[in-house]
């Protein structure tokens, strides 16, 4: 009777299961709430977004850019605690040019409202740690400031605009628990699409926090290293939030049916068993790692850190509160050359250097600039 009753069940997740997965071989279907599209959109079965054109550049943009030969990065100072170190000026700064000492033309410290994207991982693998993701979302945005916009996307093999960058807090807080999970892990798809949009690109000092546990199951229209190459082109810093979901997960269908002596067609299996297993696991928390890195942010084990609020208003602060440096080059460099930057601080000691590492030489007329990744340095 037991074995029956496993049976029917089995049958009924494998027949919901299976659809699922169709779906998720054609384009990722964009759901938006309707007041963030414009009239007459099918919230369905938005396309993903055409080749990045040309937005009207912002004059307040924190960008790595070239005019002429004239560059200029943002970059954070922090202490060993992760705490930005305000009162830095000029001279506490050195940047070097593919080794070349530079000089430095261009400071700013000010405090400057940003945007932040929220991507809220909404898989089934999330289904047992999605109250923990509300919640931590939810702190985030408790150490925004009245002027900070958010912006808040969930996905699974979809991806869905739950609301489109506003400051007010009551909207962000209803989108955050719009987030509801579904079937599939488009998350290749979802951080491609965002760094495609033209009006992201667009806004100026922006960053995104992704609550995800890293692991991709369903993505076709983009990989694992398009997308930490793609993170390079967008002046976005990257903040992923990476919650452990495999102990969660360890007892699945497949497993379960094993256990009974029940003999699943191989296919199934091994749908089933996508996305479970140690090694994804670990893809995931690399893949995270380089997103960071890339783009110049950090990523948090949510699971490790006893205190996400003050992790938090660290990330708060640091991007309000960043430096910006520029130079104009020694040297001109050709359309496509790739130069490395090193910004060095003199004072305080030890202190934590963050900032892009690179970027890459864009026609003089490109209004994007150029591409970046970035890295701490010590």
């Amino acid at each position: 009777m037991i074995k029956t009753a496993v049976c029917l069940l089995l049958l009924f997740a494998v027949v919901s299961f299976v659809p699922a997965q169709k779906r998720s071989r054609s384009a990722p279907a964009i759901k938006s709430d309707k007041r963030s599209q414009p009239a007459g959109a099918d919230l369905m079965s938005i396309p993903p977004p055409p080749p990045a054109s040309k937005p009207t550049p912002n004059p307040e943009d924190e960008v790595v850019r070239v005019e002429t030969n004239l560059v200029t990065t943002p970059v954070s100072v922090l202490d060993r605690n992760g705490r930005f170190i305000p009162g830095l000026t000029k001279k506490d700064f050195k940047i070097f040019e593919d080794g070349v000492a530079q000089k430095i033309t261009y400071f700013q410290s000010s405090e400057q409202p940003f945007t932040v994207v929220l991507m809220i991982d909404t898989s089934p693998s999330t289904r047992y740690k999605i109250d923990e993701i509300h919640y931590a979302a939810v702190t985030f945005v408790n150490q925004l400031r009245p002027t900070d916009k958010v912006m808040v996307m969930a996905f699974d093999g979809r991806l869905r605009i739950l609301t489109e960058p506003t400051v007010e807090k009551s909207e962000i807080f209803a989108a955050i628990y719009k987030a509801q999970f579904g079937s599939g892990t488009s998350l290749y798809d979802a951080v491609n699409y965002v760094t495609q949009l033209d009006y992201i690109k667009a806004l100026g000092r922006k960053a995104v926090v992704l609550f995800t546990d890293g692991v991709d199951t369903t993505s076709r229209q983009a990989s694992f290293d398009s997308t930490v190459s793609a993170v390079e082109e967008v002046d976005a810093l990257f903040y992923p939030i990476r919650f452990d979901t495999q102990q969660g997960n360890a007892t699945n269908a497949a497993a379960v049916a094993q256990s009974y002596g029940i003999q699943l067609p191989r296919g199934v299996m091994v749908q089933l068993n996508r996305g479970q297993s140690a090694a994804e696991y670990e893809k995931g928390r690399i893949y995270l790692e380089m997103l960071a890195t890339n783009s110049g942010g950090r990523m948090f084990e949510a699971d490790a850190n006893t205190n996400l609020e003050t992790a938090f208003a660290g990330v708060a602060e640091e991007l309000r509160r960043q430096y910006s440096i520029g130079y104009y080059a020694n040297e001109d460099g050709k359309p496509g050359d790739r130069k490395k930057i090193k910004i060095e601080v003199a004072r305080p000691p030890k202190a934590v250097v963050r900032a892009k590492t690179n970027y890459v030489v864009k026609d003089r007329h490109d209004d994007l600039g150029p591409s970046a990744s970035g890295v701490e340095s010590r």
